[in-house]
Parts: structure tokens; sequence; C-alpha cells
């Protein structure tokens, strides 16, 4: 009886299995393990509905009935490979139903095994996941697109952190070396400037670009189109066309030599590179595959637009830059003028631009020699650090100049000059400090007038005192009647003018600034007037707020024995105008430098610094500063201009600053230079030998 009752339960648990086989929404289908093959004995009621093959359809069937046209025969042969190794295995494929419908199947297989262990069938469970791997795929677009904008990105990023170097003559050919890395087959930069032309690089100091008429009708000439802005890229140009206007068959003909020859390829893509108001140039590129427009991706032609427009902007900035950088520098030689040497004084000037601002403001000096022993120093201060505060700079230094060669007493020079600024009506208020000193027997006689500035510093055997008599508002608001101080100047004796930049300080009040000034060029033992000015420079301007200018006079003493100074003393700094007088005033600067330090060579040192400064006026920009140093008993030369670019000598030598002057230079010293934040430094150590043969 118990046999029976167990039995009974076993019947109904088979029959459940069976009513709970049916019934599932899974897709079940059970095959043979025969040595011939896997033929299907039994499929559920989800099998049917799932690919509308019947239990009738499918007996006997393999279970392929379900591969078609498109089905990934890499995955049933993975399939297969389990069952021949008697594994469990779980695949998804493309499959096909009885209608030939296409849907994705996942399918489970599994062994069944009798009392010995022996697989006598197979068990398969199958989902259509067409859902699922649809969803998938868009994901995977959606993240290869991601992928693309993200990469895309990375590469303007990289094209703009190349734009930044426009000086570098090579950046185009860098950035089209970059395109052919990631993005296209083939590119080349061509600039627009009178005709087509190949480029590496952005010439910053071409004429701003101008458009030029289209020729009389004839032949479709579609990029000379493009360059006159009547019509917008990209645009394709076959290459076996037969017609062709002159700009568009000087491109192919003479200009895309190496791209001709490439294989399949019958047309190429031009890209307009588009600044504010022209076309500048173009891009011409090739894809990687095919040929012409349909060879890119609309992701890769959204790439190539933003390249070409960051071209385009920067090569329109370093123009406009290269334009301002022209008036700037016309602007600073005003400011900086050509001082020749004053017999029985010296005179040291500097002047250096705020770090924040460019290379042009409204400070200024101007050192005039009248007439022999008759000298006339002028420093001032226009308001603002802009173009119109340098031309308002400009117009004042004329002024001042022309009233004081007719006129010796500073405060009726200043007088004049506020009636015919009241005249004009100057855009910015001004002041300045107009001081003249007269050579006589006993020395010199000084006399000044002040218009708002800051007063003057007199030191004298190591005392100093500030000038501040007389006073007077600043340029344009005087009533007339300003008056004249006087001096009389002794050897030794120093003046000191200079503009706030020198003592100005946000942590300070400028009263405090100028207590420190006073207490400074009191303590000063430098015999020569760049010495004190260097001392200065470094104890009070060592990172200075504003523009700065500085004006140092002396009175020499043949009596004054050389004071030695200590290391940190022995460097001298000028500030030079652009102008060939610069090398003059650079050579004397250096005799006196080497005559103060007892530093022997000095012929040598003069050939040098001759070399260099001759120069930096020649191929630099803006104000030139010549440091001097005494390191080790030789001199340091160092020459500082605005303009970035390596030194390169006339006869193509590369690394070399001038022609055979540069040779000489190179048998006297040793030398480099080295790129600033502002420009570039050209340094030589000159050592205390007699200069070559």
């Amino acid at each position: 009886m118990v046999k029976e009752g167990r039995r009974a339960d076993d019947d109904v648990l088979a029959e459940t299995r069976d009513r709970a086989l049916r019934s599932t929404t899974v897709a079940v289908v059970i095959t043979a393990a025969l040595p011939t093959g896997t033929p299907i004995v039994w499929v559920n009621d989800a099998y049917t509905r799932n690919t509308g093959y019947t239990l009738a359809e499918a007996v006997g069937k393999d279970p392929n009935l379900l591969h078609g046209p498109r089905t990934d025969h890499t995955v049933t042969h993975r399939l297969a490979d389990a069952v021949r190794r008697g594994e469990p295995a779980t695949m998804t494929a493309l499959n096909y139903r009885k209608d030939g419908s296409e849907f994705w199947n996942q399918v489970s297989i599994s062994p069944m095994r009798d009392g010995d262990g022996r697989i006598t069938h197979w068990v398969g469970l199958a989902r259509d996941v067409t859902d699922q791997v649809a969803h998938a795929d868009a994901q995977a677009a959606s993240i290869l697109e991601e992928r693309k904008a993200r990469e895309g990105l990375v590469m303007v990023s990289r094209v703009s952190d190349l734009l930044f170097d426009l000086d570098d003559p090579h950046v185009l050919a860098e950035i089209a070396d970059l395109l052919q890395e990631h993005t296209v087959g083939w590119a080349g930069f061509f600039i627009d400037d009178g005709g087509l032309r190949a480029t590496t690089g952005i010439d910053a100091g071409a004429e701003h670009l101008r458009r030029r008429r289209k020729l009389p009708a004839g032949a479709p000439d579609p990029v000379q189109d493009l360059l006159d802005g009547s019509t917008a890229g990209p645009l394709e140009v076959r290459l076996d066309a037969t017609e062709m206007g002159p700009t568009t068959q000087h491109l192919v003909d003479h200009l895309l030599g190496p791209v001709r020859e490439r294989p399949g390829l019958d047309a190429v893509v031009v890209h307009p590179i588009t600044g504010r108001r022209v076309v500048q140039g173009v891009l011409v590129s090739a894809p990687r595959h095919g040929s012409g427009l349909a060879g890119y991706s609309e992701h890769e032609l959204r790439l190539l637009y933003l390249v070409v427009r960051r071209v385009g902007m920067a090569a329109d900035n370093a123009r406009l830059y290269a334009r301002e950088h022209q008036l700037a520098e016309t602007l600073q030689r005003a400011m900086l003028p050509e001082q020749a040497h004053v017999a029985d004084l010296d005179v040291w000037t500097y002047y250096a631009p705020s770090s924040n601002h460019a290379q042009v403001g409204g400070d200024w000096y101007d050192v005039l020699e009248v007439t022999p022993g008759h000298v006339v120093v002028v420093i001032g201060d226009v308001v603002g650090h802009d173009v119109e505060a340098a031309a308002v700079m400009g117009q004042l230094r004329s002024v001042v100049r022309s009233y004081a060669h007719d006129d010796s007493e500073p405060g009726v020079v200043l007088d004049r000059v506020d009636q015919h600024v009241s005249g004009v009506r100057l855009a910015r208020p001004a002041s300045l400090v107009l001081a003249s000193l007269t050579h006589g027997e006993g020395g010199w006689l000084l006399r000044w007038s002040r218009a708002g500035h800051l007063p003057p510093v007199l030191v004298r055997r190591g005392e100093a005192r500030v000038l501040t008599e007389p006073s007077g508002t600043m340029i344009g608001f005087g009533a007339g009647g300003r008056g004249t101080g006087s001096e009389e100047l002794r050897p030794g004796d120093l003046l000191v003018l200079f503009t706030d930049g020198l003592i100005e300080r946000r942590d300070r009040p400028l009263r405090a600034g100028l207590e420190a000034l006073v207490g400074v060029a009191g303590g000063v033992g430098s015999v020569d007037a760049a010495g004190v000015g260097e001392v200065l420079l470094s104890r009070l301007a060592d990172a200075p707020e504003d523009d700065v200018a500085v004006v140092v006079l002396r009175v020499p003493d043949p009596h004054a024995g050389l004071i030695v100074e200590d290391a940190d003393g022995r460097r001298r700094r000028w500030s030079l105008p652009s102008e060939p007088g610069s090398i003059a005033r650079a050579r004397h600067a250096v005799l006196r430098a080497c005559e103060t330090w007892g530093i022997p060579g000095q012929q040598s040192a003069e050939l040098v610094v001759s070399e260099l400064v001759a120069n930096a006026v020649l191929h630099g920009w803006g104000h030139v500063v010549l440091r001097l140093f005494d390191v080790g008993g030789a001199l340091r030369i160092e020459v500082e201009d605005a303009n970035p670019s390596p030194p390169v000598s006339v006869d193509g030598h590369e690394g070399r600053v001038g022609g055979y002057g540069m040779r000489i230079v190179e048998r006297l010293a040793d030398w480099g230079w080295e790129v600033t934040d502002t420009g570039k430094m050209v340094w030589a150590v000159v050592h205390p030998t007699p200069p070559v043969g």
C-alpha cells in the first residue's frame, strides 16, 4: 500500500511538471541526444507562440530551423561546441520565426542524464530579448555618440592649445597633423593674400586681407566664391573637373599635388577660414575613406567647422594684436626719447610698464639738452593705462618740449602749457615735474616747477630731502603764476624724479612710500646714477603695481673715492628706446659699469653690447631693457625685447642673433637666449680677457 501511494504521488508530481512546462511563458524545447544529431522531441506552447512552429511541425527537426540569413554562425558554433562537450551554455542570436520575421533569441541549454550519467536529452529555455537588445543597441549608439563628442571636444581643446602660440611658424602644420592623426586622411591650410598659397603658420604681421572682386563670368570658380564670401562652405571640389575658374584651378593643379595621388580620391572638401569680416583662407581636407563630402560623417564635418572657426578667430586676433602692438610701440618710442650723453652730468633713466598692462601707459619722462650746458628734465603721469592715455602723453610731451626751448624758467613754461591745454581740452588729467639744469663755473643750477606731481628728492652727502616747494595743481588747472624753485647742485649731489609706481602700494599710504624712498636714497653708496637707480628699483619696485618711470641725475665728484659695492649691488638696468641712438648709450653704460666695478676687458664688453642692442633695435618690439651684472669679475649682459621669436641670423644659422657681428660675440663671450613672460632675453657673459684679433 505504501508503494502504491508513493507511485500515485509521483504520477501527480509528473503531471504537475508537465502542466508547468506547458503553461510557462518561457519557451521550452527538448531534443534527443543521438549520435547523428539532436532532433527536437518536444516543445511547449510558449515555443509555438514565440516562433510560430507547432509541436507537430517542430518534432524531428533540428533546432537550427530558427536560423536565417543574418544569424551569426559564430554564436551557433559556440553553442554546438558546448553540446559536443556536454556542457551547459547560454547564447543570444538573431533567429527567424515561421513567418520570416526576425527576433533576438536568448537560449540556455542543459544536458539531461540517466541513472548511469549518460546524456539522453537536452533541454533548452528560450526568451525573446528583442526589446532588450534594441535598448542595448540604443545605449551603445548613445555612448558612441557621446564618445565622439568628447573626442571632438578634446580635439578642439588641443587645437586651441596650439593656437595659444601664434608665433610658432608651424602652428597650422601641427593642427593639420593633428587632424590627420584623428579625423581626416589629409589636410592642408592655404592663406589668401592676393592669391592662395600653402602656409604652415599664421602671419600676424601681414596686412589685413582684402576681398577681391570676382572675375567676369566664365568657368565656375567655387573656391573664389568661397573666398569672396558669396557662398558658404564647406564645398566639394572635384579633382577631375574639366572646367574650373582660375582660383580653383590653381588650388587643384599647383597646391594639391600630394593628395591628388591618393588612389580612389576624386574630390576634396574645402572649408573657409572665416574671420570677423572676411574669409582669410581655406582648409582643404580629404576623408580617410571615400571621397568628397560623402566620406565625412556629420560629426566630422562639425568638428572641422569648429577647427577652422578657431583658426580664423586666432588669425584675426593675431593681426589685431599686431596692429595694436605697432601703435603701442610707436607711442612707446615717443615716451622713451633717444637720450644723448650729457657732458659733466651723469643721467640714468628707466621706464617699465606694469605687468598687468600692454606696454603702453601714461607714465613718461624726457631728457632734453636744449643747448650745451642747459638740460631740461620732465617726468609726468597721465591718468589711465590705455592708448588714449598714451596719446595724451605724446601730445603733452610735444607741447612741453616746444615751450622748454623758448623759455628756461620752469614756472613760466608750465603756465604756457596750462594755457595750451585749456584751449585743446585734453581727454585725460595729467601731472608733471619740469626741472631745468644750467651748467656754470660753480656747477649746476637746478630750477624746477611742479604741477600736481610727486616732488623730486635731492640727496646730498647721505641726507635726502623732498623738494616740496613750489607745489601746484595738475596741468590744465593752473590759474597762472606757477612758482619756480632753485637749488645749487654740488659735486656728488643726486636728484631723483619719479612717478607713483615706484613707491605706491595697496598696503601702505603714498606718504609712507615717499618716506621709504627718502630712506633708501639717503643710504645709497653707489657713485654712479645707474647704481643709484638700481638700488631704488630693487628695494622699492621689485614687484610694482603700476607703471614705473625714474630719472636719476648725479653731479660727478672727481674727488669721490671708489665705493666697493657688495655682490647684490653690482647690477644695473636701463630701459632704452628702440632707436639707433640706444646703441651708443648702451656702450657708454657698459664702459661706466666696468670702470665702477673694476672689471677689465671693457673693449670686449663694448663690442658685445653693441651687437646685442643693435639686434634688439632692429628685430625687437617696444622698448629695450639692458641689464648688467658683475658675476665674479666677469660682466653678464642681458638684452630683453618684446619680440618672443627666437634669435635668427641673417645668414640662416639657427640660434644666432645677427650676422657677422654675432661671430665676434661668439669669440668674446659665452651667450644664449631664453623666453620671458613679455618676449625674449639674450644674454652674454664677457670674461676679463682682451678682445680677439
